[in-house]
């Protein structure tokens, strides 16, 4: 359950993987978060039921988030337990249920019910306890639309822990935390708005970390990230979405004959190529439309399609929703 920023297994997987992953990261944008400061004392637990959807008014794509910022506490998690220390990050890609607390037996609390009405003016400070010294989180979860890229989602274990003290490489991330921690001790005008993007960039970092940092498995795309030809056929797809590709393109690029690619794909990957290709080119399209006002029939073009009821028929049966619905719910 837990993972060291200075331990690099996977550094050398090459250029190709490098480049998907810079195409994907760059992407990456946070539709909503919410950060709050928990200040619990003495022995204490909270509820192992999922909240934070609660407060997001949405039933999917909530990520919760703990930086335990001083002191020490447990994390309980599906039967595991786990210490946890200043300067650990947590990250719960799909809203698993969990528990933090101290000692054994503690009082039940929760964070979640306490916290004011929104707006906020300012970030809230829950304190709980005897008011003596315990541990002090920053805590919250982020809305991200990536997670809707299907391979990256299955790439994703249910628990994130990065552990940033005594990591060489983790100064800047250990400055980063405290300029947060700065903004919540310190209201300043602004400090509000500054949260969010000081958390949408934690967050990238640590993704990428936990992308780089994993094992690839026999399938799933840490696999084809792992795969020399698979990697190159998914770097020029990352690289130039809108080309026409084809699968004789895909496999020149790969060295390996059209059966031999579209079966490796669909071994590793669980997809042939060229639904791959469109799969990126509609979460593109969901950036796009979130993102800029550009119109509906040109996003559709770019990612592919003659025309935009082609493509609205596409966008709905991959996100569930037609694309003016997504827009509308993202600029919400």
């Amino acid at each position: 359950m837990r993972e060291t920023l200075s331990e690099n297994p996977g550094a050398a997987r090459g250029v190709a993987r490098d480049d998907v992953l810079s195409a994907l990261l760059s992407t990456i944008r946070l539709s909503g978060s919410l950060q709050f400061c928990f200040m619990p004392s003495g022995d204490w637990q909270t509820d192992d039921k999922p909240a934070m959807a609660g407060l997001s008014g949405k039933a999917g794509g909530t990520i919760p988030f703990h930086i335990l910022v001083a002191g020490d506490c447990w994390l309980k998690m599906e039967g595991e337990e786990a210490r946890l220390e200043a300067g650990d990050v947590l990250v719960f890609p799909f809203g698993t249920g969990h528990q933090l607390g101290a000692g054994s037996g503690g009082v039940l609390v929760d964070p979640v019910g306490g916290l004011p009405p929104k707006p906020w003016r300012q970030i809230p400070v829950l304190r709980h306890g005897d008011g003596s010294q315990g541990a002090r989180l920053l805590c919250g979860y982020l809305e991200c639309g990536a997670l809707s890229f299907a391979p990256l989602r299955r790439a994703l274990p249910k628990l994130i822990h990065v552990k940033t003290r005594g990591a060489n490489d983790g100064d800047w991330l250990r400055a980063t935390i405290g300029q947060m921690v700065d903004e919540v001790d310190r209201p300043r005008a602004g400090g509000v708005s500054m949260l969010p993007k000081l958390t949408e960039i934690i967050f990238i970092e640590i993704l990428r970390h936990q992308i780089m940092m994993a094992e690839p498995r026999d399938a799933g795309w840490l696999a084809a990230l792992a795969d020399a030809a698979l990697a190159r056929c998914l770097s020029l797809i990352h690289d130039d979405p809108a080309r026409d590709w084809s699968l004789e393109d895909l496999s020149a690029a790969s060295g390996m004959s059209r059966s031999v690619l579209a079966e490796r794909f669909q071994t590793i990957l669980g997809t042939p190529p060229i639904r791959y290709v469109r799969d990126w080119r509609l979460y593109l399209a969901s950036v796009a439309l979130a993102t800029t006002g550009r119109a509906v029939a040109a996003i559709a073009y770019e990612a592919g399609y003659a025309t935009e009821a082609a493509f609205n028929r596409a966008f709905s049966r991959a996100f569930g929703t037609p694309p003016a619905t997504w827009r509308a719910m993202a600029k919400a």
